[in-house]
């Protein structure tokens, strides 16, 4: 039996930019259309991406929405790690998060890191 590929993308945009927001999670999407195991790890102004309520308004022409991608990544059983220490700065509280969310610290990323065949940043 083939060993699954895995593959991990580091989010570190938000709004501000929403291209660079949304470009992991299509990336992430297709990845699990063929059979590839992801992980998205959001850092930086990025854990705003799981924020309640706050996908609706990152929008980046031309491309499709953010609020669906996610949705989406996530419904199809995708890992999405938010950095702790990135969401204590900047008070946002656990119970703020959408659902499918998890919060991690260093370790924990690095060992998805290790364990990838890709890990990519945005």
């Amino acid at each position: 039996m083939a060993e699954t590929e895995k593959m991990v993308y580091i989010v570190t945009h938000a709004g501000e930019d929403p291209e660079r927001a949304t470009f992991p999670f299509m990336l992430a999407t297709a990845a699990q259309a063929m059979e590839v195991e992801v992980v998205v790890a959001l850092q930086g102004v990025s854990v705003f991406l799981a924020k309640k309520g706050y996908l609706e308004h990152v929008v980046a022409a031309g491309l499709p929405a953010l609020k669906d991608l996610v949705k989406n990544y996530l419904e199809s059983g995708g890992k999405l790690l938010i950095c702790t220490p990135c969401v204590r700065d900047r008070n946002i509280e656990e119970s703020d998060l959408i659902e499918g969310s998890e919060l991690i610290a260093a370790a924990r990323l690095n060992q998805e890191i290790l364990s990838a065949n890709a890990t990519l940043v945005y």
